[in-house]
């Protein structure tokens, strides 16, 4: 069978029926007030919907509905085995809804369409489908104690969940915060990014399909400091989970003091290194992954490879093959199947991506590739990958999570130092080595204060594996059945027999 052209896709988004009401109680509705947002595509300016912009009410509105399912056990009460025959069923509509979701994430993200259909909504369907089959294979403790008493240790679902994520990612990072939070038995309110608000609207008509009861999903489209404001504060919401900057992170656990002291669980920003040792074991490789690193998803990404280590020794050896790499990476139009560089979020990113480059440029920075902004005639939020030299790790595009397409080379002489300018940031999200030299990878992986670390390769892991940071970075974890922890409770039970 034919892939779908650059043709098919448009005359698809043409006949597209964008939903942009809020999700609450089992149906769609607008928002109490009435207020709406523009929904304006970043491919080329087009307009895509009205989207409600929630306020307060609407969230008091879900959190009541959400505690009001939870309370019922019409959900949170049902064997784990429904559970996970929900959940697999939803995971299949998201299946078979693949290719108008992957239309909807790319004219509102401006992904390429070859990665909303091939990496962003495989990833969301395998979320949710491994939680739900992970569910009922989790097992409950029982202490060790006399013969005459009895302790066990039990997990119960949390509650009402508020889950706020981002824009770069929309339906993954919604999916990695659903399938666990569903899956205990959890009632979620879905608080998607005002940026990419339409594939979360659009799943949780696909949840009601599947089975899933009114009230255990909710959906609030809006802004952080309406809607996302009043779920962190509200008093009936027992755990936000979060995706997003660590700037809002911070705020969140504000508001968590400063309410209830609901869980907060956060993955915030990063700013990885990506190591080179002399002895790695294919620099060609390594160059070509140290491209996709800062070039994929436009560099909207958490875990973007944004700093380049490189061994002093092999520098004028490997920059240009990293050279050469980037320009294989090229901003196209994002319904263009080829392409595998799409337009950055909106303008206002478009503007922060283009004043990092100014400032790394007025620092003393050199590029070598890429820098400047590209097909402005299509209305659309272009950047190409930009490589820059001579960079130290003081420099503001060093320091700063820069979520562009902007990779910064600053080299080292040992591993020693290559460590130390490592972990010389306030964030510990992830990090790569590569090396032939397996104790030097070990040793290093171990030194780097990360919460994920590859080795000769970038950005490795699927479902099994936890995903999550340290230092400023966050907490918590998703994937793996490690997230489950973010949405269960411990109680101990102790009986006299």
């Amino acid at each position: 069978m034919s892939q779908p052209t650059r043709q098919d896709w448009e005359a698809r988004a043409s006949k597209l029926q964008i939903e942009g009401r809020a999700f609450i109680d089992g149906q769609y509705v607008n928002a109490s007030a009435g207020q709406t947002f523009d929904c304006i595509s970043p491919v080329d300016g087009r307009f895509l919907a009205k989207v409600a912009s929630c306020d307060a009410a609407d969230a008091e509105l879900a959190v009541r509905s959400a505690r009001a399912a939870f309370e019922s056990g019409v959900w949170s009460r049902q064997a784990p085995a429904a559970r996970k025959a929900v959940m697999i069923r939803f995971s299949e509509l998201l299946e078979q809804h693949a290719e108008e979701l992957a239309l909807l994430e790319t004219l509102d993200m401006g992904k390429p369409i070859g990665d909303s259909l091939n990496v962003d909504l495989p990833g969301s369907v395998d979320s949710i489908r491994w939680s739900g089959e992970a569910i009922d294979k989790v097992y409950d403790e029982v202490a060790a104690t006399s013969h005459d008493q009895l302790g066990l240790v039990t997990r119960e679902a949390v509650g009402v969940v508020a889950a706020i994520v981002p824009w770069n990612f929309p339906l993954m990072m919604a999916s990695w915060k659903l399938g666990p939070a569903l899956a205990t038995g959890n009632s979620v309110i879905l608080k998607p990014s005002e940026r990419s608000p339409l594939t979360a609207i659009r799943i949780a008509q696909l949840a009601i399909e599947a089975g899933l009861p009114k009230g255990v999903l909710n959906v609030l489209p809006g802004y952080g400091h309406t809607v996302g404001s009043a779920l962190a504060l509200h008093m009936d919401v027992d755990t936000v989970v979060f995706t997003g900057s660590t700037k809002i992170a911070k705020q969140l656990m504000v508001y968590a003091g400063e309410s209830n002291m609901k869980r907060v669980w956060l993955e915030a920003g990063g700013k990885s290194p990506n190591i080179v040792f002399a002895d790695a074991p294919d620099l060609q490789a390594a160059a070509e992954s140290a491209a996709a690193a800062i070039a994929f998803n436009q560099g909207e990404v958490c875990t973007a490879g944004s700093r380049l280590l490189v061994e002093k020794s092999i520098k004028a050896e490997f920059l240009p093959l990293v050279v050469e790499a980037m320009k294989g990476w090229k901003a196209g139009h994002p319904l263009d199947p080829e392409t595998n560089v799409g337009a950055l979020v909106d303008s206002r990113q478009l503007e922060q991506v283009l004043g990092y480059i100014e400032a790394g440029k007025a620092e003393g920075a050199k590029i070598l590739t890429g820098g400047q902004r590209v097909l402005e005639e299509t209305g659309g939020t272009y950047v190409e990958p930009t490589l820059f030299d001579g960079v130290s790790n003081a420099m503001k595009i060093a320091r700063e999570e820069i979520f562009g397409p902007v990779l910064s080379v600053i080299e080292f002489e040992d591993a020693e130092e290559a460590v130390r300018i490592a972990n010389d940031t306030p964030y510990g999200l992830a990090a790569a080595v590569w090396t032939r030299d397996i104790s030097k990878a070990h040793l290093t992986a171990r030194a780097l204060r990360a919460g994920s670390v590859w080795v000769n390769m970038y950005d490795g892991g699927d479902m099994t594996a936890p995903f999550g940071g340290f230092k400023q970075s966050g907490n918590g974890r998703d994937k793996s059945l490690h997230a489950f922890d973010k949405y269960t409770e411990l109680k101990a039970t102790w009986i006299k027999l």
